[in-house]
């Protein structure tokens, strides 16, 4: 977990412009997500006020800041430009406040600005700071991207995984990580996936050694980072041991908050493990679609059973009306008067 972000790297992911303070950008660090839009505080209301947050200010407080008095107006935002403000933010390309600007010199606090809506602003510097800023979980297995979803590869040391990923990378998916995965929550239903940067665009293969994805396969063959759809658990074939055969056996791994898939394919000598996961993949993702194979083979199931129900019904009343003729012919034989008589 990254504890703070720097101003500078705000700037740079989020394409803000510096209206004053370049110096400081470096030195000003966020540790927060959190954005405080400083309306009370403009009224003067500091009770609650976020001081470690980044400020942003768009038409609504511009607005109201013009017709406060110059007095007024520099007392307000001296309270506001604490030690621990990171920055301020000016939206729609509007034009700072010179008594934001004298108070913002005092604390060396930056003052910064975009082009971009204030909803814009707020939506771009949130999902960085989120993505910076969430608690980060390191998990062993290979992330990869098949078909466009994020497959975790899970397993023992030495069962493969390492090799079925550049397997996959031959075949035109995608690697993120290899040996160690590093997960973070971006939202209530969204786990993504990475790389430590030591380890990034590396692939270990046992008797070879470390390759590097990337200058072998090109940069097709990487990504940075993708969400984790599914998680695919690699084990050792046994007799003893149940696997799932129809594809109703699916389970759930919790991390975090979130319920990430999973299923369990069993290592045997001969399988093809990689074309057994990109079909893993593509059914995966036809379920989402709404079809599922499974459901076509319990209605099909049904079907013949049915079938076979009227079919046999159909024998016994046959069977019945046989017996029932064989009856009729055998009393009306019975009943014949002797010829003799």
């Amino acid at each position: 977990m990254t504890e703070s972000v720097s101003v500078a790297d705000l700037v740079a992911n989020t394409r803000l412009d510096v209206y004053y303070g370049k110096e400081y950008l470096e030195s000003k660090s966020i540790s927060t997500s959190d954005i405080s839009r400083p309306g009370l505080e403009l009224t003067g209301f500091f009770n609650y006020y976020p001081a470690n947050r980044i400020q942003l200010l768009g038409i609504t407080e511009i607005s109201y800041s013009k017709g406060m008095s110059h007095k007024n107006l520099l007392d307000v935002m001296k309270k506001m430009c604490q030690p621990q403000t990171p920055a301020f933010v000016i939206s729609t390309q509007l034009d700072p406040p010179e008594e934001l600007l004298e108070a913002a010199e005092l604390e060396h606090i930056p003052v910064l600005g975009s082009k971009l809506t204030t909803s814009r602003v707020l939506s771009n510097m949130t999902n960085y700071l989120e993505d910076k800023l969430a608690e980060r979980k390191s998990l062993h297995g290979v992330l990869v991207d098949v078909y466009g979803l994020g497959i975790l590869i899970t397993g023992d040391s030495g069962i493969g995984k390492s090799e079925t990923a550049l397997e996959l990378v031959k075949r035109g998916h995608r690697l993120i990580a290899d040996d160690r995965v590093e997960v973070y929550q971006q939202d209530e239903q969204t786990l993504v996936g990475t790389a430590p940067a030591i380890l990034r665009h590396l692939l270990e293969i046992r008797g070879i050694g470390i390759i590097d994805v990337m200058t072998l396969f090109g940069t097709g063959a990487v990504r940075s980072q993708t969400k984790v759809d599914l998680i695919i658990h690699l084990a050792n074939y046994t007799k003893d041991a149940k696997f799932d055969r129809l594809g109703n056996g699916t389970q759930n791994v919790h991390i975090f908050d979130v319920n990430v898939p999973k299923i369990t394919i069993p290592v045997k000598t001969g399988r093809n493990l990689a074309i057994i996961i990109e079909a893993a993949a593509m059914n995966f993702r036809a379920q989402s679609m709404g079809y599922d194979a499974t459901e076509t083979f319990d209605r099909n199931l049904n079907n013949l059973i049915k079938a076979n129900s009227v079919s046999d019904a159909k024998e016994k009343a046959e069977e019945k009306n046989v017996e029932e003729k064989n009856k009729d012919l055998i009393g009306k034989t019975s009943k014949k008067p002797d010829s003799k008589k």
